[in-house]
């Protein structure tokens, strides 16, 4: 049974009158001490776990010196502060144990352009894609590529200095930073920019704090810059935090504070928007993907790249590649790269050339191409064969893949998963292949599995050994072998932090500088940040300051991990094995990757977010003594239920308020729309669906539910009976007192509208199945018999689809036969009634198994329920039980036939366009192209533009509490689509998506189906 779970401590009483009193002094952000909301920000892309004491949102500047000024001031000097953006970081730059400032939410602000000075400014919220894609109809684009570009932040990219694909052209993030407003520990806004050293020194002669701080910058680092220079090598990936070679020009003529700043991890202060140079669009590219007999032999070539002057080399090694195999994203990229077989590529290298006109780069191209030729046909080099592209589309499709491989690491079978803790070692280029070598001997005699992939033109490449940091042994390795990395990377003439920054690594940070200089880094900070209160421990401490440096020993996600029963974990691994990767992140509207953290941009509503309350929750029940998996087992069998007037007293006293973590989970799980799509897009695989049914199986076991569930999960119980006096229930439903009392009494709004006709009036022409007349079919005959197996969608709301199913299936030569109507159970599985979800799923597997031994297609048409039989029945039977039949999709069984037996007139409309379903986006990724061929077969055009989710995903869009939610990811998503097309060209495949669409445009778009079945006429 659920343990009553005690209260988290959230905050003293002095975090509550510090944010009461911010909120008294004009700070109109957001404030949350809530156990949930720090929980996920207390982790990020790394192995640590830091749990905060809140987090603050600030909408403007004004909100951030506010709550610096409140806090420079009695009684809350004791309070310290860790600016957040993306949370992407590998190495825990944002964790802390103080407050979170996320500027993520809402500092998303693009303020100015200057499309002539060729400068853009914008807020530390704003996500690199995002300003990509503003700057890019001005022909101009943010130059450092970072592989999470589609969720970290500018002002995470400046707090880290960040660089990647393309630095050797284009350099780091500091190198395009033209000016910098940060809010400092008091309250202080400083601006920064490039001036001349003289008016530096100006600045310097004044009082306060400004001038205190360009007297300090100045004096180190003038008269250390001697030994700055002798310290550091020449890389292209220089030293982060702080940068106190290029503070000052070459010449020492002009002088920038805010090159201390770029890289400092919020140690100095808080970023809040950066004015940055911009670049032109390069509008001819061509990418040249060359593969190698192993993956050293594609190290060694490398030199050889870059010689031929390309902008950027990328390489993956063979990990990566055997993963990306498997991985959704590979439909998109297999005829880029695999003109050779699978087995004999063992890496690869991608190299872009790009210039302003074709001729800038075709000598570049041709010439690496013949050399190319010659090193194949001596068999030199290890290469085995190359591709080339200057199609755009197909560009970006591989480096998709390249961007991919962090998460696609951490999607490894077993408990040993590849992690960051010694990735983004930076050595000269042409030290690069001896240094790995070694670096693959050290990690060889660990016994450690390993995964490869960087930037070789710059000499960084990202490895990531594999550890169970649950085995206390192999936690041990993560210091053994960061040590010996440290030490390896000096051998060579590199550095420790390539481009993904100190935070957790910060002690090796007097190995490099060295005493003399790491003393005046201390300085720096100490007049940045004297008491030490912003984002203590990671770069440096204060000087004078006994505080100590955070390590690499600090505390860390599997510490709370292994406190949970090992086979609790292992059934719990979707949500266990999220790495925080953060794809979820992903601010595209139109990619379908979890829409409830698009529209609210909370975390706790992301599957990241999901997972680590899950974790958690796990963790407080085997900390209360709950058997978790036997008492699930009793709830499967109908057992184990509090009594009814056990769970009217626990729902009472939620009411009331009494605390339970359960409640903040509830939270994050009543915000997903159950759409799958992590399931897939997720790298790691990590399945919200999945594990939210559970606990709500569990969590409804203690606390009453309410009415809604009942009828949402009995809707393949009545609808049938429902369906038999259709007219008469859609008047009723449509009545006005009706209608506020389903709105206002159970919480449901714009109740779909039963068929009239009924699907039985409507195709009683056709056989329905029953097996003695079906046996005595010739053979033939039985070859032409396709099964349709009915969900209660189509069938009582949308009876009409799948008459024209029937008529596209006779159209082709065959004889379509309708199954019985048995319920699916997603409705069930859903909301979590996992007992009678595994009832109902044993019933229709046993029917569907027998009807399948005929060796007829089985073929559904709503791909929600569809796909239920093919995962969902796998997680709650067994094999024996489930058995092996499967159904279709109505386009699997198109793609099989012969489709041109369908006659379209030539005076018809030619051009459509589809919308795909979420789920079926994600889980069958070549279903747009399988129809796009189906129409081009019949001489139609169908175009297939990437969407988002609609917003409406089941019952998620008809509960009243998600109206708001429902039609933003809608206005987002689909509208500006349909609001370019006539309604009679949009199709679209998913039933939810097509009533969404009549809701808010009152016409309903047609199932592909649907269209070709008019067409036929």
């Amino acid at each position: 049974m659920i343990a009553q779970l005690s209260q988290q401590h959230t905050g003293t009483a002095l975090l509550n009158q510090y944010i009461a009193t911010i909120k008294k002094n004009g700070f109109s952000g957001e404030a949350d001490t809530s156990y949930a909301t720090r929980l996920v920000n207390a982790t990020d892309n790394s192995v640590y776990q830091e749990l905060p004491q809140a987090v603050i949102y600030p909408k403007t500047v004004k909100d951030i010196q506010v709550a610096m000024q409140t806090a420079s001031s009695e009684p809350f000097l004791s309070l310290t502060f860790g600016p957040r953006g993306g949370g992407t970081g590998t190495n825990g730059q944002s964790l802390t144990p103080g407050i979170v400032v996320d500027l993520s939410k809402h500092m998303r602000d693009i303020l100015e352009i200057n499309v002539e000075e060729r400068w853009v400014k914008v807020q530390a919220g704003v996500i690199k894609d995002q300003l990509n894609d503003f700057l890019k109809p001005y022909g101009f684009f943010f130059a450092p590529d970072l592989s999470t570009s589609n969720r970290a932040t500018i002002g995470g990219m400046v707090n880290t200095d960040a660089s990647g694909q393309g630095s050797l052209v284009y350099g780091k993030t500091s190198d395009h930073v033209l000016g910098l407003t940060t809010i400092l520990v008091d309250g202080t806004e400083l601006h920064t920019s490039r001036m001349e050293t003289a008016k530096a020194e100006i600045l310097a002669e004044q009082e306060g704090k400004v001038g205190e701080i360009y007297r300090t910058v100045l004096t180190t680092c003038r008269n250390k810059r001697e030994q700055i220079l002798a310290k550091f090598p020449r890389l292209n990936r220089f030293l982060t935090g702080y940068d106190l070679e290029h503070v000052f020009s070459d010449d020492l003529l002009t002088f920038d504070l805010g090159r201390v700043i770029a890289g400092s991890e919020g140690s100095l202060g808080i970023v809040t928007s950066a004015k940055l140079n911009i670049t032109p669009i390069a509008p001819f590219k061509t990418l040249i993907n060359i593969k190698y007999d192993s993956f050293d032999s594609a190290l060694r070539n490398s030199p050889f790249l870059v010689a031929a002057k390309a902008t950027s080399v990328e390489t993956v090694d063979s990990k990566v590649l055997n993963l990306a195999r498997e991985d959704i994203i590979w439909h998109s990229v297999s005829d880029l790269i695999t003109d050779v077989p699978d087995k004999d590529m063992q890496g690869l290298n991608m190299v872009e050339f790009n210039g302003e006109t074709p001729e800038e780069i075709a000598d570049k191209v041709e010439t690496l191409c013949h050399k190319l030729d010659e090193l194949i046909a001596n068999k030199q080099a290890g290469i085995i064969g190359y591709q080339r592209t200057s199609d755009k589309a197909d560009i970006l499709k591989v480096y998709a893949m390249r961007k991919k491989s962090v998460g696609l690491l951490g999607n490894v079978k077993g408990k040993q998963k590849p992690i960051a803790f010694a990735e983004d070692t930076a050595v000269p280029p042409e030290n690069l292949a001896d240094f790995i070598v070694e670096f693959r001997q050290l990690l060889d005699s660990k016994g450690l599995y390993y995964g490869m992939f960087g930037h070789v033109d710059a000499g960084v490449l990202h490895v990531r050994p594999a550890l169970d940091m649950c085995d206390p042994e192999q936690e041990k390795l993560l210091r053994e072998v960061s040590d010996q990395v440290v030490a390896l990377t000096a051998k060579y003439g590199g550095l420790m932090w390539g481009e993904h920054g100190k935070g957790y690594r910060s002690e090796y940070g007097p190995q490099f500088f060295g005493e003399e200089l790491f003393t005046e880094l201390r300085r720096i900070k100490a007049v940045f940040d004297k008491n030490n209160r912003l984002n203590p421990g990671k770069i440096c401490t204060p000087l004078d300051s006994n505080d100590k440096l955070v390590s690499v020993d600090g505390q860390k996600r599997a510490w709370f991990d292994k406190q949970i029963d090992i086979q609790v974990r292992d059934s719990f691994d979707n949500a266990m094995t999220c790495n925080g990767n953060g794809l979820c992140y992903n601010y595209d509207e139109q990619s379908p990757m979890c829409p409830s953290y698009k529209v609210t941009k909370d975390r706790r509503y992301s599957p990241k977010g999901r997972a680590g309350l899950m974790r958690e929750w796990l963790r407080l029940q085997e900390e209360a003594g709950v058997k978790l998996l036997e008492e699930e087992q009793q709830l499967l069998k109908g057992e184990g239920n509090s009594s009814w007037w056990e769970r009217f007293v626990f729902t009472r006293r939620r009411n009331k308020g009494e605390y339970d973590f359960s409640h903040e989970v509830k939270d994050s799980m009543d915000q997903c729309l159950a759409c799958k799509a992590c399931s897939t897009a997720c790298p790691i695989k990590v399945d919200v669906p999945t594990f939210r049914a559970r606990f709500l199986n569990y969590y409804h076991s203690r606390y009453n539910r309410p009415i809604k569930d009942y009828l949402v999960a009995g809707i393949e119980q009545s609808a049938p009976l429902m369906a038999k006096a259709p007219r008469l229930l859609n008047t009723i439903t449509q009545l006005a007192p009706v209608k506020l009392l389903i709105e206002k009494g159970i919480g449901y709004v714009d109740t779909p509208q039963l068929s009239v006709p009924t699907l039985a009036n409507r195709i009683s022409d056709i056989s329905k199945f029953d097996q003695v007349q079906f046996e005595t079919l010739s053979e033939a005959e039985q070859r032409k018999a396709v099964f349709i197996v009915q969900d209660p969608f189509t069938s009582f709301y949308e009876a009409e689809l799948v008459e024209a199913f029937v008529k596209l299936i006779k159209a082709l030569g065959y004889t379509p036969y309708l199954l019985p109507f048995l319920p699916n159970g997603k409705p069930q599985h859903v909301k979590g009634f996992l007992k009678e979800f595994r009832a109902t799923a044993k019933k229709a597997a046993d029917f569907l198994e027998s009807v399948s031994e005929y060796g007829v297609p089985l073929v559904g048409l709503d791909a929600s329920l569809v796909m239920v039989y093919r995962d969902e029945y796998k997680q709650i039977l067994n094999q024996k039980e489930r058995g092996d039949f499967n159904v279709l999709l109505a386009h699997e069984w198109l793609a099989k036939v012969d489709a041109t037996a369908l006659k379209i007139p030539s005076t018809q409309e030619k051009s459509f366009t589809l919308l795909s379903h979420c789920t079926e986006t994600t889980a069958l990724p070549n279903t747009t192209k399988v129809w796009q061929q189906l129409f081009k077969t019949l001489g139609l055009e169908l175009k297939t533009p990437a969407t988002g989710c609609c917003g409406m995903a089941g019952t998620y869009g008809h509960e009243q509490q998600h109206q708001e939610n429902s039609k933003q990811l809608y206005d987002m998503s689909w509208q500006p689509i349909i609001a370019k097309h006539q309604p009679n060209q949009i199709l679209a495949t998913g039933f939810s998506c097509r009533c969404q669409v009549k809701r808010f445009e009152g016409q309903k778009p047609k199932h592909p189906i649907q269209m070709l079945a008019e067409l036929l006429n």
